[in-house]
């Protein structure tokens, strides 16, 4: 499986890459908040003082860890898979003050676990496939309870949910009856209710939603009628639920609903035709949602919404002509809407928009001739922290407050190579991310902002193999 690291840095000063990159990353958690799917990187600290994430001190594989910041303070939770083995922990999410994930303890297969952050409060809250795994997926803490995707061996992969014990361990529904798999997919909690999609076996994959209850488990409208809608990008917005969804007549094209089969509709059909605009990156900024479209006119461009057809427009024609900016990695920072985007001339850099055209601008050229491929894009103490390649010291951890001036590289942790800096996420008053000096192989760092301040918090796999799974 590729990380978003991977892809980007194949893209820093080579050709233009175009397209949709859908990704999975397996990072490190937060300990905090509901969410859709669990942590997959950096964010805000809003729960424990600590992080889970998967790490390898060369002795006892790829194991469920912990860190609070400091380096007595980065220690293995529990060896999951005895030995050698590796449990590969993923998808943390927090529910009632314990943190789920799945793991493999090379015994009963890929299950549900959860932790206290103790060895003796780690443990699998059910065998849910026995014999072989569950694969549980999407965790989603949702009205007292998680739910997410797992397959018990019978009924294929269906929708699940838990309390925490082994009892309160259930299917909601069998979407798709017998063996048939549902594959329920990008939960969202909106308005009273989790949206997801799935597909039960004769409307094709489309638009669900749950109360928790099998009677409540319903499907909100056939989007595609006798095939699958394709959805994917589902954002609250002003009252309703944007994403995006092909309904077989007009393409991949941008949709809302208010929960009801009448109140889910197309926003408009920015490419017209069977064309497919594909919008993503659906990200809210001061009451107006931003995205990533192709109208088949001016290539793949910044578009806003209002909700309306009419109040559907481009923002600006970043790259003039078919070839399109390509616009990613939008991020909402100081009011202002921060992504990396090809002009034609520069490359991928920083740019930023307040929703005007004039307003749409280059923040910097950081790797002049070539591109900086800007991404990884969090807040942090007054900045928004990145990582970018400037063409002399490779791809490093930068940060700007919106400024051409303000816009520095906070440290060259690899000299002569590339660090590759990513999975930020912020707490306990330090930014902390992933990477790799050259010598202590890839490993966790933080930073304060400062160059002397940007130092490695632990050599978890000693020497030059690597402690942390991007």
């Amino acid at each position: 499986m590729k990380s978003q690291i991977e892809h980007d840095r194949s893209a820093v000063g080579g050709p233009a890459r175009a397209g949709c990159l859908v990704l999975l990353l397996l990072a490190l958690a937060a300990c905090g908040g509901g969410g859709g799917g669990g942590d997959a990187g950096g964010g805000a600290d809003t729960g424990p003082t600590f992080r889970y994430f998967i790490g390898n001190d060369g002795a006892s594989g790829w194991e469920l860890w912990k860190t609070d910041g400091t380096e007595a303070g980065t220690v293995r939770v529990k060896d999951i898979n005895p030995g050698g083995g590796d449990s590969w922990p993923v998808y943390f999410t927090a529910l009632n003050g314990e943190t789920y994930f799945l793991a493999n303890d090379g015994a009963t297969g890929a299950e549900l676990w959860k932790t206290d952050g103790t060895e003796a409060g780690t443990a699998r809250v059910k065998d849910i496939n026995p014999g072989g795994s569950s694969s549980p997926y999407g965790f989603t803490s949702f009205n007292g309870a998680l739910y997410f995707s797992a397959n018990d061996g019978v009924t294929g992969a269906e929708l699940w949910k838990t309390d925490g014990t082994g009892a309160g361990t259930v299917r909601v529904k069998d979407i798709d009856p017998g063996v048939g798999s549902s594959y329920p997919s990008y939960f969202t909690s909106f308005n009273g209710a989790l949206y997801f999609t799935a597909n039960d076996g004769v409307t094709g994959a489309e638009l669900w939603k749950t109360d928790g209850t099998e009677a409540g488990t319903v499907r909100v409208k056939d989007i595609n009628l006798g095939g699958h809608a394709s959805l994917y990008g589902f954002t609250a917005f002003n009252g309703a639920l944007y994403f995006t969804a092909n309904d077989g007549v007009d393409g991949v094209e941008l949709w809302k609903t208010d929960g009801t089969e009448a109140g889910t509709v197309r926003v408009k059909d920015i490419f017209p035709g069977l064309g497919d605009s594909r919008p993503y990156d659906i990200t809210v900024l001061n009451g107006t949602l931003y995205f990533s479209a192709e109208d088949g006119v001016s290539g793949r461009e910044l578009w806003q919404t209002d909700g309306t057809e009419a109040g559907t427009v481009r923002v600006m024609d970043i790259n003039p002509g078919v070839m399109g900016s390509y616009p990613s990695y939008l991020t909402a920072f100081s009011g202002a809407l921060y992504f990396r985007a090809n002009d034609g001339t520069s490359g991928y850099e920083l740019w930023k928009t307040d929703g005007t055209e004039v307003g749409t601008v280059p923040v910097k050229d950081i790797y002049p001739g070539g591109s900086s491929s800007p991404h990884g894009f969090t807040a942090f103490s007054g900045a928004l922290y990145f990582t970018a390649a400037d063409g002399v010291t490779g791809a490093e951890l930068w940060k700007t407050d919106g400024t051409e001036a303000g816009t520095v590289q906070v440290k060259d942790i690899y000299p002569g190579g590339e660090s590759w800096p990513d999975d930020f996420t912020a707490f306990n008053g330090a930014l902390y991310f992933f990477a790799d000096d050259g010598s202590s192989g890839r490993e966790w760092w933080r930073t304060d902002g400062t160059e002397a301040g940007t130092v490695l918090l632990k050599d978890i796999c000693p020497g030059a193999c690597e402690g942390v799974e991007d």
